[in-house]
Parts: C-alpha cells; structure tokens; sequence
C-alpha cells in the first residue's frame, strides 16, 4: 500500500526576544483563522529567555498577571512556502497584539516597526542588507556535546586548514548549498553571492538591498531557518552560534545601510565633496554603540568573538574600506554611498539589530555629528578611540542605563530586555565549566 501524503498546513510565527521562532501549526483547511486575527498565543511568549524560561518572578508578565493571550496579527507580505514540509505547506510572519488592539511592546517586529515611522515622518526610507555566516556541522553534537566541522572537510577527523573563499569547500558541500539555494529562491528571498569563510564549514550568505527595513529582517530570519532546515535535510546541523569553536573564526552578522528621500535619492551620496551625512551617521553609530552593544552581542558566548586580530572589532571606530574597524564605509559617492556595521554577531536578532543600527543612525541624521579621524589601513585606531567590551554583565549594564535604548526601545523593552539578560549573565558567572576544573583543580 502506498504510504499516504501528509496534508499540508500553515504556521504561524512569531519572532521572540532571541531571534527564536515560536507560534502554531495550523491544517491549511482551517488557515481563515489566521487571515482572521483569531489565533492567540500568551503575550509573554516574547519574553522567554534563551531556555525558554518566562521569568515571571523577575518580569511579572507572566502568571503574576494571569498569562493573558495576545492576537497574532499575520503579515500577508511574508507569506511563503515551505519546502521542506508537504507540497502547499507555508509559513507567515505575525505582530503579536495585545487584545485591546495595540501591538505588544515585546515584540521585535513591532519595535522596528515603530522606528521605521519615525523615518516616514521625516520623508526618508532606509535601505538595507544583510550579510549571514554561519557553520554547518555533523548531527552528532547532541551525543558528543560539542560541534565538529562536516566529515567532507576534514582529513582524519581535523580541519583541512582554512577554507576562505575556497571552492573547493563549496564544491565539498554543493549538495546542502544548492539545497539553500532552491529553497530561498522558492521563497523569493534576495539571495546573492554564497562564499566560504574562513572557518571550517563556514559559509556567508548575502542578501540583496531592500528599500524595506522590516522585510529585510524577514529575509534574514527566513534565510536562518532555511539553513537550519536544509541541514537537517542532509544529516547536518547548521548554527549561528557567534562562536562555535575556540580556535576558529566567529559568525558575523554585518548590515550594510543607506538612506533615500521621497525622490529616491540617497542622502548619503556625497556627490564628489565632503561626505558630511555620511559621516553624521557614522557618528551616530559610534555614540550609540556601546549602549547597543548587548543588541549586537545578546549572549555569554557573543562576547568570545571579540578577539585583537580578528575581524570582529574590538574598537568603536570607522574607516573607508576597512574591514577591521566597527564601522565600514564602502562607498562614499554615488547612489551605492552606505555604511557597514560589522559589529553584530550572526546570533543577534535582526530585528532588535537593524531597529539599534538605524536608531543610531537617525541621530546622525538630526544632527550634525563629527565621527572624529578615520582607522587608516595598517594603522592603529586614533588615541582615544573607545572600545567595545568584552563582558556580557557590562554589556547588560550599559544598555540598562542608556537613554539611547530607552528612547529607540521603549522603557519597558529596556528593563524586559535588561532585566531577562541580567540573570542569564550572572547564570553564566555562577556556573562552573570543565574548563576552570582541568585548570584549577590539579593546582590550587
């Protein structure tokens, strides 16, 4: 007897605070009810830590107020299939509402939502892109409790040295990269150029400019899980850990961003003479970075990818065409003049990323800022340049405080957000590795 074809259905998803999709499976007979706003989820699924924990005892959002339902508002624009699931199965993006009408505060969607009307207010529309690594590694890691590069780039069970740019890495792989490929493009991602990275079983995914900031975000979290999902399809697993392994290259997750006015010209276009908006902006970032630092950096390993010599930065500086400074400016003329954020590590939720980004930005573009002198290639960053840190518990400290935040976020995300990052960090300070017993142990 032949065995019978699952029925397809529709999820329905909702972006938490970690970059973590959550929401329902729905048979496609019954979808009239998503396209209704009936389907309901507990407001306080988007205050769930990286373990799933509400934290009610820390946030009162939870029991303390009875877990009240929210409405799951879908976006029609991010309507897609799923190719990995029964033929006519797809998934869409939803805004969780409280159920007196307005968008919930803890929703990352709704957050940069709301920055994004605070451009349209001053007639200008961000322009944005997104550039993804990631690792793919061997499905054993739930049994050995450790990640290992894929078996194809290896030489007796060790690294087959760096790979960047490497087509043969590509080639080694080409089954589950062209497995990304069809999937995205059945999903009308932007997908552009797939390269290999340094690390073993690293890849960079690129994804197209869009005049669009919240579909951007959508791109980036739809191409997150086509990773995830075409990994589990070749007995694989694919991970945006920041950083995976000690001795390997951390995951980033870089934006590159500029601004257009109502008759599509790009403000940042210094036409030949001083770039100064472009520099206005760029000092906007700079000011604002390390307040946003735990958006760009929101985990205890994060923090590990923040290495000298690296092409993580380590300093709060800018550059044109430097791939080593925080702030990158690859073009500063034409309609292609933009800036590139290379602090974030491929774990940041790009929501919460881009709505820090162009919350920086916007302040460059109120006012007219001085990002101070250049990092010149070869050359240390100017004396007094300020650095990143390299301390999660900092991290979270620095954003609990900012004005900045409090105003781009919003009071109650802030302390929500500080608050749940706060007790992961000490979790982490608390906990006793194997690392602190094999150095400790036998000497003290």
């Amino acid at each position: 007897m032949a065995a019978e074809t699952a029925p397809p259905h529709i999820e329905i998803l909702l972006v938490g605070m970690n970059g973590d999709l959550r929401g329902k499976r729905i048979p496609a007979t019954m979808e009239k009810k998503i396209w209704d706003g009936a389907v309901r989820l507990p407001t306080s699924t988007q205050s769930l830590d990286i373990w799933g924990d509400d934290n009610d005892d820390i946030t009162g959002l939870s029991l303390t107020i009875g877990d009240p339902d929210g409405n799951c508002i879908p976006d029609q624009r991010s309507l897609v299939p799923m190719p990995w699931a029964p033929e006519g199965s797809r998934q869409v993006l939803s805004t969780m509402h409280e159920l007196t009408g307005e968008p919930s505060f803890m929703d990352p969607r709704g957050i940069l939502a709301s920055l994004l009307k605070r451009y349209e207010e001053r007639g200008l529309i961000p322009v944005v892109a997104t550039e993804l690594e990631f690792y793919v590694v061997q499905d054993d890691w739930r049994e050995t409790g450790k990640p290992r590069p894929p078996e194809k780039l290896t030489y007796r069970g060790e690294p087959n040295g760096f790979q960047l740019y490497d087509m043969s890495a590509v080639d080694a792989l080409d089954d589950y990269l062209q497995t990304v490929r069809t999937w995205a493009k059945a999903q009308d991602l932007p997908a552009d150029a797939t390269t290999a990275e340094f690390g073993p079983g690293q890849f960079e995914i690129n994804l197209l400019h869009r005049a669009d900031a919240l579909a951007a975000a959508d791109d980036c979290i739809y191409l997150k899980r086509i990773a995830e999902q075409a990994a589990r399809k070749h007995g694989l697993k694919s991970t945006c850990m920041a950083k995976p392994y000690a001795d390997q290259a951390g995951s980033g997750l870089h934006v590159h961003a500029s601004i257009i006015d109502r008759d599509g010209n790009n403000i940042l276009d210094a036409r030949g003479s001083d770039p100064l908006k472009l520099r206005s902006v760029t000092a906007g970032m700079l000011n604002t970075m390390r307040d946003a630092q735990l958006i760009f950096a929101p985990f205890a390993n994060s923090y590990r990818r923040f290495q000298p010599g690296s092409f993580a930065p380590v300093d709060i500086d800018w550059g044109f065409g430097h791939r080593g400074t925080a702030i990158r400016i690859p073009d500063k003329g034409g309609p292609a003049a933009r800036i590139e954020h290379r602090v974030a590590g491929a774990d940041a939720n790009p929501y919460l990323l881009l709505t820090a980004i162009l919350g920086g930005m916007l302040i460059g573009i109120d006012e007219t800022l001085d990002p101070g002198p250049s990092t010149e290639p070869g050359k240390e960053p100017p004396a007094g340049t300020k650095k990143l840190t390299h301390d999660f518990l900092t991290a979270v400290e620095d954003f609990s405080a900012s004005p900045f935040i409090k105003d781009i976020f919003g009071e109650r995300y802030q302390k929500l957000y500080g608050d749940t990052k706060r007790k992961e960090a000490i979790t982490f300070l608390r906990t006793v590795s194997d690392f602190d017993y094999r150095t400790y142990l036998p000497r003290i």
